[in-house]
């Protein structure tokens, strides 16, 4: 199922701006310096991320050669090394129920966002599958075995090599809390050995950052070993969203398992009658962060992602009770989405026409809608809803993205534009991009050469005294592209980007500049 998803995700939608872009850009600017300790963008040190997703990509490159697919495949592989490690994790969990793990792997690679997330270019499924490497030496330190601490720190070293510190927060709340779902435990022991385990994280992390924070300068050193963490934190108070922000996201987030009610009634009914060790387990691993995060003011969908193996986990051992199989709710939220994409396609709704590029099949609408009568009547006919849910989440999922696969390309899809800025850089011209640059061109256009990036009053001397340059202009609104002579002009994120000449680039600064 997982490979059939992300040959959708490759075939739908496009590298997309500006993260995904931006991030195959600095593995590619590190490619091309020859330097494989320093991330770079667009010329300058990059202390924004930690260099393993990007020496995962040098990896495929120095393999099959520099290609598009290979960061593109970087993320499913991983998300199957979780899938893998969530069954192993269910079978230490629960050994007396066989077939738990697989029924886990299948929640898991069916839940919405952990499907959006496996096959798309970013960190946070990489970072759960250390999560998951460390909760399975937790695991084994609360069994005795003092690998288990090693194996802790290694997940450590290597989660922070991937999204930084942040693996300490998914990390030791479960640690905290082993004298509740593994009593017992001697805790002189048990904390000391945790307390390796971080400083043996620590040293794997060290063992880049220290020769890496030498090599990319003073900057670049204070970047990453203080703005990474302490002002991360400031910068995350200071963009405020409430502490319930999440709660109204986890019916979507994890559809369609949360939103089913066969889950909460099982659930409901093993809290009466006593959790066992896995459930107290899975709970002590999502809970807390949970809370966590919904207090730390900046907040994100994916941060959410390491979380999901717990709820694939917890899920699969309350279907191993027998709840319920009508899955009538999920059915009909997914027959009311068809429902909508047909009045979108057949333009019912004319609000929509200026905001996308494309409208979507009505086909996919109507198969979403069969989709659901049929997931509702095998409901119905008994078959086990652990099947039918996941058939639901993900067949959803495939037809949503084909719905969306026009308008995505025709508004995210920048290679073209990229490869023009590389037609124009061979000319000997040098490029300007009005506005902040995320490096978006540097990987699709093969660039060479890093992007003149210019904003405020800089913009305007800039263009006067570089008359033989070109730049890259960004228009509030598409229809202004039909009236713009330009070396290229496309619709981009709601609308529109030119490369022209200065002289024009000048022109258009006053009337359509965002």
């Amino acid at each position: 199922m997982l490979a059939v998803l992300a040959w959708v995700a490759i075939v739908t939608r496009p590298l997309t701006p500006i993260d995904e872009t931006r991030y195959v850009s600095v593995a590619w600017e590190m490619w091309l310096r020859g330097d494989f300790l320093v991330p770079f963008k667009n010329g300058q040190p990059y202390s924004h991320k930690p260099p393993f997703i990007f020496w995962m990509f040098h990896a495929g490159w120095a393999l099959f050669g520099v290609s598009d697919w290979w960061p593109r495949l970087v993320l499913p592989l991983f998300s199957a090394g979780s899938l893998g490690l969530t069954v192993l994790l269910a079978r230490r969990l629960w050994p007396r129920h066989a077939g738990l793990g697989g029924q886990a792997a299948l929640v898991l690679a069916s839940t919405l966002l952990w499907i959006v997330f496996s096959t798309s270019v970013m960190f946070d499924v990489m970072l759960a599958f250390w999560v998951l490497l460390g909760m399975h030496g937790i695991l084994s330190a609360a069994e005795g075995r003092g690998r288990g601490f090693a194996i802790l720190g290694i997940a450590i070293g290597m989660g922070v090599l991937t999204k930084g510190p942040v693996i300490l927060l998914d990390l030791l709340p479960v640690t905290v809390l082993a004298p509740w779902w593994n009593p017992g435990l001697t805790w002189r022991r048990w904390f000391g050995g945790v307390l390796l385990g971080v400083l043996l994280g620590a040293a794997i992390a060290l063992a880049w950052a220290i020769p890496a924070g030498f090599a990319g300068g003073e900057a670049y050193r204070n970047a990453i070993f203080w703005g990474q963490t302490a002002n991360r934190m400031v910068e995350s108070f200071a963009h405020r969203r409430p502490v319930w922000w999440y709660l109204p996201l986890l019916p979507i987030l994890l559809f369609p398992w949360f939103v089913w009610p066969g889950f909460w009634q099982a659930l409901n009914r093993r809290r009466r009658e006593g959790l066992d060790r896995g459930m107290r387990f899975c709970l002590a691993w999502m809970l807390p962060v949970l809370v966590a995060f919904s207090f730390i003011s900046g907040k994100q969908p994916h941060y959410l992602i390491p979380l999901f193996p717990a709820f694939a986990l917890l899920t699969a051992r309350l279907l191993a009770e027998g709840p319920s199989m009508r899955v009538g709710l999920p059915a009909l939220l997914v027959a009311a989405l068809g429902i909508a994409l047909i009045f979108v396609a057949t333009g019912r709704v004319h609000a929509l026409h200026d905001e996308v590029a494309a409208l979507p099949p009505v086909w996919t609408g109507a198969a979403l809608v069969a989709l659901a009568v049929a997931v509702w009547w095998a409901g119905r006919r008994g078959l086990p809803a652990g099947w039918t849910l996941a058939a639901l989440g993900a067949v959803t999922m495939v037809l949503v993205q084909v719905a969306a696969m026009h308008a995505l390309h025709s508004l995210y899809d920048i290679k073209p534009m990229a490869r023009a800025i590389r037609a124009v850089q061979d000319e000997g011209h040098a490029v300007a991009n009005l506005a902040t640059y995320h490096a978006q061109y540097q990987f699709l256009g093969r660039l060479e050469q890093p992007l003149v990036e210019l904003r405020g009053a800089e913009v305007t001397s800039w263009l006067a005294t570089h008359p033989d340059a070109y730049a890259v202009v960004y228009l509030n609104d598409r229809k202004a592209l039909a009236t713009v002579a330009a070396r290229y002009k496309q619709a981009y994120r709601g609308g529109a980007a030119v490369l022209v000449d200065t002289r024009t680039a000048a022109s258009l600064l006053a009337a359509h500049v965002e």
